[in-house]
């Protein structure tokens, strides 16, 4: 996932070699996420691998580093994790929902509308990532199921 302009200088300089380092020496170039993004993935670890289509959503699997802290200073081993994009988004999830709603308070703050919350209440917690069954048959595979109108019949 790109890294915003603003929070570059949180990152060490030599992140590029360290991701590098998890995405394709530990992991192998596979996503390492065994669960923590929420879905019950086959064989206990994410399928997903870097230039393949993803298993389930079809698109080009880029491999990502992910800091399960959400704190880009912390790049201890334990907190990083090779992820595919749907794994690092849905672990991500509650951050960006926390992020989300302290920028939108602070925005309208800063218009002068008076906010409904303290400052108490705008301090970071992290819910959890949202459950999501993992279900053999994908989104994708559900639409060719679909019966498709046969033409000729119609158009009698």
């Amino acid at each position: 996932m790109p890294i915003r302009p603003e929070n570059l200088h949180r990152y060490p300089l030599n992140w590029p070699q360290i991701s590098r380092r998890i995405r394709f020496e530990r992991a192998g170039g596979r996503c390492e996420c065994t669960g923590q993004c929420g879905l019950d993935h086959p064989g206990g670890r994410c399928p997903a691998r870097h230039g393949e289509p993803h298993p389930d959503t079809g698109s080009e699997v880029g491999l990502t580093t992910a800091h399960l802290n959400h704190t880009p200073e912390d790049v201890r081993e334990n907190n990083l994790l090779a992820a595919c994009q749907l794994c690092h988004l849905r672990i991500d999830h509650g951050h960006h929902r926390v992020t989300r709603s302290i920028t939108l308070a602070a925005r309208a703050a800063a218009a002068g509308q008076l906010g409904l919350l303290s400052e108490t209440d705008l301090v970071r917690t992290e819910p959890p990532t949202p459950p999501r069954p993992h279900s053999e048959r994908t989104y994708a595979a559900v639409l060719l199921q679909l019966p498709l109108p046969d033409l000729d019949q119609e158009a009698s």
